[in-house]
């Protein structure tokens, strides 16, 4: 399954290092071409000799010596993959930070080819607030994670942070292989974040959407080799290289926007919370605050999904969310029939992980055949992942 395969494995300095050994064996029998790169202190653990050995190539972990200078681009776009592992606390915080002190981080702030990561370390490590947020760093730069698993550890403690067994790495190179080519050409809409509704020059009607949900679902596609159209109010997360992006700030802007592009697209995933009402009119100058109370005049903003659904070709997919807090399952289907929709993905405010600006989610998926999805509360990578192969995988 992974014949001719390109993987190049990045060792750092973890006494998980062991392990790589047993998951080059499993490649090489596969048929992939491996090479291996370590780190300094990865040679501590496993000896460049054996890792040469068992993949039948060089083994680097110098970028130059007195002779020769390692070609760390190259080494990162021979690739199809390249999967640090393990990753030591001490590494993911220099890739997370773009420190380039060593060959391993090096060819990973190079690498053109996608990244996969298997932490590796103790308990009160994997648990510390610094990891966790060098890891939503990593994430955000469209890495993979491979999660950790939960048992003993090299310092005799039981918990989180042993690295992914061998035949676990091997089980999930298999379905990135699988899936990588599964949106190859298509294209596709997706709006995302929130709008802003002007009140005066200074103030604004919105909500507190984060846009974590519609970035996550254009990296999955992009991963799987589709175009990707993102049309995205105002965030502040980080966007991705890689797609075509349009920045909008209000509900009439995106609605323009969608409706301009939708015809061209294979499938539109309408993501963003946009506002329901904006002011019928807004104030040139500040309001000054007087009184009591203030009278706010709004109006309804255009329904994008709703227009979409009118628009949509038969072979097109539309896609919607409903975020709900009470009657879930009942509002979704209306609103799944209402808007003319092949999908809703439901998220309930009730549901602890769900909703606006977290990093998890935890989604219903009903389609307009009367098919139920449901899922666990998820990262939301991981949630862009079950979206998108439930849309694939269902027979229409």
């Amino acid at each position: 399954m992974l014949s001719n395969k390109k993987i190049l494995i990045a060792v750092t300095g973890s006494i998980a290092a062991y392990k790589i050994a047993t998951v080059v064996r499993l490649l090489i029998k596969e048929g992939a071409e491996v090479k291996v790169i370590m780190t300094d202190a990865a040679t501590h653990f496993i000896t460049p000799l054996t890792l040469s050995t068992l993949s039948r190539n060089k083994v680097f972990y110098e970028l130059y010596t007195d002779e020769s200078w390692t070609n760390h681009v190259m080494l990162g776009r021979w690739a199809d993959i390249m999967i640090v592992a393990p990753l030591s606390c001490n590494s993911l915080a220099k890739i997370a930070a773009g420190i380039c002190d060593n060959l391993v981080s090096a060819v990973y702030l190079s690498a053109t080819c996608p990244v996969a990561v298997a932490p590796a370390m103790d308990e009160d490590m994997w648990l510390h607030p610094s990891t966790r947020a060098n890891l939503l760093t990593l994430q955000s730069y469209g890495n993979y994670i491979l999660q950790v698993n939960h048992g003993e550890l090299a310092s005799g403690l039981v918990g989180p942070g042993r690295m992914a067994e061998p035949e676990e790495m091997l089980t999930w190179l298999h379905n990135f292989f699988d899936q990588k080519d599964t949106m190859d050409g298509k294209k596709v809409l997706i709006t995302a974040g929130p709008t802003h509704e002007a009140l005066d020059p200074v103030r604004y009607i919105s909500n507190a959407s984060s846009g974590k949900m519609g970035i996550a679902l254009a990296r999955e596609i992009q991963k799987r080799g589709g175009q990707v159209t993102l049309i995205i109010g105002p965030v502040s997360e980080i966007i991705p290289a890689g797609f075509d992006v349009i920045q909008v700030t209000s509900a009439e802007e995106m609605y323009t926007a969608a409706i301009a592009h939708f015809e061209t697209v294979d499938w539109a995933i309408m993501s963003a919370a946009v506002a329901d009402y904006t002011p019928i009119a807004t104030e040139e100058n500040k309001i000054k605050k007087s009184g009591e109370e203030i009278t706010l005049k709004l109006k309804k903003t255009k329904d994008i999904l709703a227009k979409l659904g009118e628009l949509k070709k038969t072979n097109q997919v539309l896609v919607g969310f409903a975020l709900e807090t009470e009657n879930e399952t009942d509002n979704a289907l209306e609103k799944l029939k209402r808007k003319n929709a092949d999908f809703i993905i439901l998220n309930s405010m009730r549901d602890a992980g769900a909703g606006f600006g977290k990093e998890t989610n935890k989604i219903s998926i009903f389609s307009k055949d009367g098919d139920r999805h449901n899922f666990d509360t998820k990262s939301k990578t991981a949630v862009a992942a079950d979206i998108i192969n439930t849309i694939i995988n269902h027979k229409r």
